[in-house]
C-alpha cells in the first residue's frame, strides 16, 4: 500500500514502497502473461485518462491497466474537452470529482500539474509525465524488467544516454535506481546535460564508453525536438555520430548487459536498429512491464484509499 492517495513522483516515495509495486506488478504480468486479463481488485471504480499530450504506451496502458482490473474507464482528451473552451486543470479535475471519478491519470506538459490536480481535489491522481519533472510510472516499469532479468537492483550500473535535460524519465529513474541502489551512470551533449544533475545522485561520464563500459544496463533517450528551442547540437545524424548508441559498444558493457529505451525510439539516432530488434533488448518487455506496474500502482493506491475512507 502507497503511504499517500497520489502518485505523483519518486523523489518522495521510499524504497520499500517501490518494492512493494514491483512485487505486485510482478505477480500480474505472471498473470497476464497465462491469459488472465480479468480481475475485480477496482469493482465498482472510475480511472478517467486525461492527456493534454499524445501518448500511445502510457495512455494505452493506463487504460487496459483499469479494464483489466475492473474499473469503468473513461478517456478525455484535452483537444476535444472543455479545455478548448478555455476551462482550467482545476475546474476540469473538480468536474471529474463531481461525476464520482476515483482516479485521474494525467499526462500535462506544465511540470507540476499533477501536484497541483492532487491538491485540489480529492480523486487520487497518478502522473503519466509532467513536463521536463517527473514520470513516475515509467521508471517503476524500467526498474521492474531490470529486476525480472537480474534478479535485484541493488549493485547494478544503470547508463542513461540521451537528452538527459528535457527527460522526466531519466529524474525518476535516477530517483528511483537511487534508492534502490542502483548506480545511474549519464552521458548527453553539454547542451542535454542539465546542472546540478550530478547533485541529484548521478554520474555524469565523460565519454559514451565511459558511461558503457561495464554497465547492466545501456538505456537510450528519445531526443525530444519539441521541448527544444533549437540549436542545441549542429544534426540529427551528428548526434547520432557522437553520441548515439552504436553496435559494437555493448561489448564493453557487462556480461549480460541489456538495452532499454522509454519509446519511442528514433531509429538509427539513439540506438542503432540491430540493437533495437536484437536479442540483449528489453524494449517490447518494457511495454509489457508498464502495463502492470500502472495495474499495481492502482491496486495500492485503492488500498490506500480504502483505508483512510477515501
Amino acid at each position: 500500500m502507497f503511504k499517500s492517495k497520489d502518485l505523483l513522483g519518486l523523489l518522495h516515495v521510499s524504497a520499500e514502497e517501490i518494492s512493494e509495486t514491483l512485487n505486485l506488478a510482478h505477480e500480474y504480468k505472471l498473470k497476464i502473461k497465462a491469459g488472465q486479463k480479468k480481475f475485480s481488485d477496482l469493482s465498482g471504480k472510475t480511472l478517467v485518462t486525461l492527456f493534454y499530450e499524445n501518448s500511445t504506451r502510457t495512455r494505452t496502458s493506463f487504460e487496459l491497466a483499469g479494464k483489466y482490473l475492473g474499473a469503468h474507464e473513461v478517456n478525455i482528451s484535452a483537444s476535444s474537452s472543455s479545455v478548448q473552451k478555455g476551462e482550467s486543470l482545476i475546474d476540469t479535475g473538480k468536474t471529474l470529482a463531481a461525476l464520482g471519478t476515483d482516479f485521474i491519470a494525467i499526462r500535462h506538459p506544465m511540470a507540476g500539474a499533477p501536484h497541483l490536480l492532487a491538491k485540489t481535489v480529492g480523486v487520487s491522481v497518478l502522473n503519466g509525465g509532467d513536463g521536463m519533472n517527473e514520470h513516475p510510472t515509467q521508471a517503476l516499469l524500467d526498474m521492474l524488467t531490470m529486476h525480472e532479468t537480474f534478479g535485484s537492483l541493488k549493485g547494478l550500473k544503470v547508463a542513461i544516454l540521451g537528452d538527459i535535460k528535457h527527460s522526466r524519465v531519466a529524474k525518476s529513474n535516477l530517483f528511483g535506481l537511487s534508492k534502490m541502489g542502483a548506480e545511474v551512470w549519464v552521458y548527453a551533449p553539454r547542451t542535454l546535460m542539465p546542472v546540478g544533475f550530478d547533485a541529484l545522485g548521478a554520474h555524469i561520464a565523460r565519454s559514451r564508453e565511459e558511461a558503457i563500459a561495464g554497465a547492466n544496463v545501456v538505456m537510450g533517450l528519445r531526443i525530444q525536438l519539441e521541448r527544444q528551442s533549437g540549436g542545441l547540437f549542429p544534426s540529427l545524424s551528428e548526434y547520432s555520430r557522437f553520441y548515439g548508441v552504436k553496435d559494437d559498444m555493448l561489448s564493453i558493457a557487462a556480461k549480460g548487459a541489456i538495452i532499454m529505451h522509454p519509446g519511442p525510439v528514433n531509429r538509427g539516432i539513439e540506438l542503432t536498429p540491430s540493437l533495437i530488434d536484437g536479442a540483449d533488448s528489453r524494449i517490447e518487455d518494457q511495454v509489457t512491464s508498464g502495463l502492470c506496474v500502472r495495474m499495481a500502482a492502482l491496486r495500492l493506491i485503492a488500498e490506500y484509499r480504502e483505508k483512510n475512507g477515501l
